[in-house]
């Protein structure tokens, strides 16, 4: 017989980091359940409405080293309610009648919401430290190639030369600013509620606490939450919207930048490359010549899933009336989906960018590959300078570069025997002109500029 605990999601065996993994498992959402029950007994002792015994007993029982995972889910089997489970299985534990007060006063969704919100703070600092992570190891890499150069490309094409620092900082601006969203949205995605069955806060009221919205406050700040000021029987959902966004535009500039070093590492471009253990690894089960770029192209998979999760959260923050449950099931899969690979891909880039392997040589050879043709912009600024009007000298120029790349002639010869600016430079001033070396502009200080911001944002020395 099929034993049916074996594993069949790729994040039990395969992708995800046991520090994530271990943040958002069931176990860890049933110990913060525990903790916000806890928590809640705690603030109606205070209030005067339960013995302060009782709430003590409850704040030593409700942890996995009393309440048991495997009683939670024998309890679950008989009454189909997974949060009553918990409930009950606390209530056993507690000695005398400290029990009978466990979730006093309030619904489900105060206690899962609320303990939701502390699984996602503690990822959220997880997510943190990787991105500052990362973003110290582009912006190195960026500074250690602030003048190394290289052939720009649009289109798919050579453009103008550019040089790889440049590239880097562009890459560690981009995730600068996501550290900058996460930070900001933190404020709306860290909450939680403690407003009841449709968000009045009416069995707490009637239960004698004074002013509902104060104990609901002063309860989440012990919990190091915020406080959904509208709710209903749950925290709204585009906090979930936004988190689930956030992470989808994360994992999309982590994709872009493993796109650009796969596409760097063509055969025929060969400037930039994933590391590959000579020695032991495989590329190909045939090919034995092969050195495929495995982790950067495991990290597009799984970035592609993350974003995967962003119409099944979209459509789970619509519900009817004051609340429904089609968002239960989804969310079980979409938060800690979302959050374990964007852990996952985070940790890998910044190890495939440590050890980034950059071809110098080749990068030369690629800035001359076309010739003196990536140069056209800069002769055209040349015969502005002489006088040219610039729609003038682009059409010259470019009647220069067709020639010469129709003629598989270098724009050098080209230019010379064209009829303008054969007439206005020589052969060496041309040279010079058409030379990419000496047209990769204020790279090195734009580059010196996203390192100054790394350093200013995350007080580090780069």
């Amino acid at each position: 017989m099929k034993d049916l605990f074996e594993p069949v999601c790729p994040l039990d065996f395969r992708y995800g980091r046991d520090k994530m993994k271990r943040i958002l498992s069931h176990p860890a959402r049933v110990r913060n359940i525990l903790k916000v029950e806890a928590a809640l007994l705690e603030e109606l002792a205070e209030e005067g409405l339960v013995p302060p015994e009782a709430a003590q007993e409850v704040r030593e029982k409700a942890t996995l080293e009393h309440v048991s995972l495997k009683r939670v889910e024998e309890i679950e089997g008989e009454i189909r309610h997974d949060l009553m489970a918990v409930v009950k299985a606390l209530t056993e534990v507690c000695r005398g009648d400290a029990g009978r007060y466990i979730h006093l006063g309030v619904t489900s969704y105060d206690i899962i919401d609320t303990a939701i919100a502390l699984q996602l703070k503690d990822a959220l600092d997880v997510i943190e430290e990787d991105l500052k992570g990362l973003i110290v190891e582009l912006a190195r890499k960026a500074k250690e190639h602030r003048e190394t150069p290289m052939i720009g490309r649009t289109h798919g094409q050579h453009a103008v030369p550019i040089t790889l620092g440049l590239k880097l900082s562009v890459w560690t601006a981009e995730f600068l600013r996501h550290l900058k969203r996460l930070e900001e949205a933190k404020a709306r995605v860290l909450v939680g509620k403690m407003s009841g069955a449709t968000g009045t806060g009416a069995a707490l009221k009637a239960l004698g606490v004074e002013d509902t919205v104060e104990f609901e406050r002063r309860l989440l700040e012990k919990l190091g939450l915020g406080r959904e000021e509208g709710s209903t029987q749950i925290v709204q959902r585009d906090r979930f919207n936004e988190l689930i966004s956030l992470m989808a535009n994360i994992s999309t500039t982590v994709e872009k930048v493993a796109t650009e070093i796969r596409t760097l590492q063509r055969t025929e471009i060969g400037e930039l490359y994933e590391v590959f253990d000579v020695k032991s690894q495989v590329g190909s089960s045939t090919m034995a010549h092969k050195r495929n770029p495995i982790t950067l192209e495991n990290i597009t998979g799984l970035a592609r899933m993350v974003r995967a999760n962003l119409t099944p959260t979209f459509e789970s923050s619509i519900q009817w009336n004051e609340r429904d449950l089609a968002n239960s099931s989804a969310e079980r899969f979409t938060i800690p989906h979302t959050l374990i690979l964007t852990d996952d891909i985070l940790v890998k880039l910044k190890g495939a960018i440590g050890s980034l392997g950059v071809d110098r040589e080749r990068m030369l050879k690629n800035l001359y590959l076309t010739k003196g043709a990536v140069m056209a912009e800069a002769l055209m600024i040349e015969l502005v300078k002489k006088g040219y009007g610039r729609q003038e000298a682009h059409e010259v120029v470019r009647r220069i570069a067709m020639r010469a790349q129709e003629r598989d002639q270098h724009m050098l010869d080209a230019a010379l025997k064209d009829g303008v600016v054969g007439k206005l430079f020589g052969r060496e001033e041309l040279a010079e002109i058409l030379d990419p070396l000496h047209y990769i502009g204020d790279s090195a200080r734009r580059c010196d500029e996203v390192i100054g911001l790394v350093e200013k944002s995350l007080g580090v020395r780069i």
